[in-house]
């Protein structure tokens, strides 16, 4: 089986942010290499979080906010469960990050994600099986 990557909303957010060409293009090619290898995963998490932030940072209209809402919901989404809560807390308090990350970490883990992409953590980090990857450093893919 192919190798499951799960998307932060920071990496989903870029592919709307116009303040950074380089950053949006390697967030949409990233992007678009998953899709098209059917290996991209997200949760409702990443999906409300991006709502929240297109429509109040990159000041993405509602209209088209819920459009790619929309699309988003399309993909292959993991619901958060009460369990990956608690094993959010677990690792919070491991590894000393903040509990939406380890939330982050906790979901993509139960998706069975062996990669996630987000720029938050480290870069290279391994967390119980779940290897960070930062798309904008190095060529990872």
């Amino acid at each position: 089986m192919t190798e499951l990557r799960f998307f932060d909303t920071n990496i989903l957010l870029y592919m709307y942010d116009r303040r950074d060409a380089a950053k949006r293009m390697r967030a949409v090619e990233t992007f678009r290499q998953c899709l098209h290898a059917e290996t991209l995963i997200i949760s409702t998490q990443v999906i409300q979080e991006f709502y929240a932030a297109a429509t109040r940072k990159l000041n993405l209209e509602l209209s088209k906010a819920r459009n790619l809402v929309a699309d988003l919901c399309g993909l292959r989404v993991i619901s958060v469960q009460c369990s990956y809560i608690v094993r959010a807390t677990e690792l919070q308090s491991r590894f000393g990050i903040s509990f939406w990350d380890a939330l982050i970490l906790a979901t993509a883990e139960a998706a069975g994600a062996h990669v996630l992409y987000t720029e938050d953590l480290q870069d290279g980090q391994n967390y119980d099986g779940v290897e960070v990857r930062n798309p904008f450093r190095g060529a990872h893919s």
